[in-house]
Formats: C-alpha cells, sequence, structure tokens
C-alpha cells in the first residue's frame, strides 16, 4: 500500500484526535498531519506519540494565506495531499435577539469560511492528480435546528450545502466530498452541560446515549477510504436516531 497523506483541521479538540488515531490504526502507511492554531497541548502529545507518522502545522482556518502556506509545507514534504477533513469548528450560542455581530462573525469564519478556504487549498492538487477525498465535519443543527445557534446551524447547515455542490463540481476527477452531522457527542462541547441539561438530552435521544467520538471518526475513515470511491455528496447523520 502507497502513503496516503491526511490533513484533519481543529486537531487539538475531542474529536480531531479521535479522526487522527482513527486513520494512525487504519495503516502504518498513512501519514496524519494535525492542523491547529494557538490551542495545541493535545495535538503536541499525539504527534510525540506517534513520531513518524503525525506532524502538527500551524493553520489558522479562517486564513487563506494561513491555508496556502500548510499545504505547500505538507505538498514540499510528501507531494501530495489525499484527504482533508474540515473538523475545525466553534460556538458562541445565544438568541438572534442579542447576538453580538462579532459572534456571527467568528462562527461563520471558522465553521464556513474556514472550510471553503481549505477546500480551495487543496483542489488544484488534488484535480491535478484526480484523485481525493474531503470530508466535512457539520452537525445535527444544520438540519434539526435548535434555539439559541442561529450562527451556529446556519454556517453548519450552509457547509452541508457547500458539500453537496462542490460534490458535483469534481465527481468526474475521482474527487468525493461527504459531510458527517453527529449529534450529542461525548466532547468538550458537552461539558458546560448540567446533570440535568444531560438528562433531558439524553432522553430525546433514541438510544438513550452520547455517542463516542470513535465512532463519528470511524465513519470519517470510511468515506475517506479508497473503497468508498462511489459515495460522493453524502450527508451522514450520527446522532443514535434523534432524526
Amino acid at each position: 500500500m502507497s502513503l496516503r497523506v491526511i490533513l484533519i483541521t481543529g486537531a487539538n479538540g475531542g474529536l480531531g484526535q479521535a479522526i487522527a488515531k482513527s486513520f494512525l490504526a487504519e495503516s502504518p502507511h498513512n501519514r496524519v498531519w494535525l492542523g491547529v492554531h494557538q490551542n495545541r497541548s493535545h495535538a503536541d502529545g499525539l504527534a510525540n506519540q506517534f513520531r513518524d507518522r503525525c506532524e502538527c502545522v500551524d493553520l489558522d482556518v479562517t486564513q487563506p494565506v494561513a491555508w496556502q502556506a500548510a499545504v505547500e509545507q505538507l505538498v514540499k514534504r510528501h507531494g501530495r495531499i489525499e484527504v482533508l477533513v474540515n473538523n475545525a469548528g466553534r460556538h458562541e450560542d445565544t438568541l438572534l435577539a442579542t447576538m453580538p455581530f462579532e459572534s456571527w462573525k467568528k462562527v461563520m469564519a471558522t465553521n464556513l469560511e474556514g472550510a471553503f478556504h481549505g477546500c480551495q487549498a487543496v483542489l488544484p492538487g488534488m484535480i491535478s492528480q484526480r484523485s481525493g477525498r474531503i470530508v466535512n465535519v457539520a452537525s445535527l443543527s444544520a438540519i434539526f435546528t435548535p434555539p439559541g445557534q442561529t450562527n451556529y446551524a446556519a454556517a453548519k447547515a450552509g457547509l452541508v450545502a457547500l458539500t453537496r455542490s462542490l460534490a458535483k463540481e469534481v465527481a468526474r476527477l475521482n474527487i468525493t466530498v461527504n459531510a458527517v452531522c453527529p449529534g450529542f457527542i461525548q466532547t468538550e462541547a458537552l461539558e458546560a452541560m448540567n446533570p440535568e441539561e444531560r438528562k433531558a438530552a439524553e432522553a430525546k435521544i433514541p438510544m438513550r446515549r452520547f455517542g463516542r467520538p470513535v465512532e463519528v471518526a470511524t465513519a470519517i475513515r470510511f468515506l475517506a477510504c479508497p473503497d468508498a470511491s462511489y459515495i460522493t455528496g453524502s450527508i451522514l447523520k450520527i446522532d443514535g436516531g434523534i432524526f
């Protein structure tokens, strides 16, 4: 098996870490790059653990120049990028009537514009090599929109639409573009919940439990694998049956 180069954004968080570990476990030929900016302690730890197969790259996903620099670094080292996982995201939840415009802009910049910049940065190489896998991490909020998340829900819904449209644009080039929509997953986003809120959230889930990061990571790894070559433009919800 030939070497595969994978770039994962938002790689310092719990989901990003699970995605990286899943690719590292998949094959010793995978080279996993962790896109991080500012907060990187967990990413550095993983890179140190898999020193020969995993490295960090500084990447502020909201900045096109940062994307260009990161992609150039990977291509200079390996000659190509096979997989991009747009996982970076952020919440700033509040009701729209009182939402600061800065909160709207920051959430859009990270969750939607960051994926736009990332796709634009890797596509020239993928088009040239006529192969590639892009997996965008959206959210169940994109299709099951909760109150207090107008910025986040709008950004993730935009990411779903971006995924479907881009998939059609590059389908003939053996480049697939898919998205996953996780529901309640045991990551940092749920840590702020008090016991009553957790109980109420679990009651909405037919499986009566939160998902594990590895369950999302496994789906992403499948969508990025060579055998998933006829799946593109798909939106896979991972939510324990909520919707």
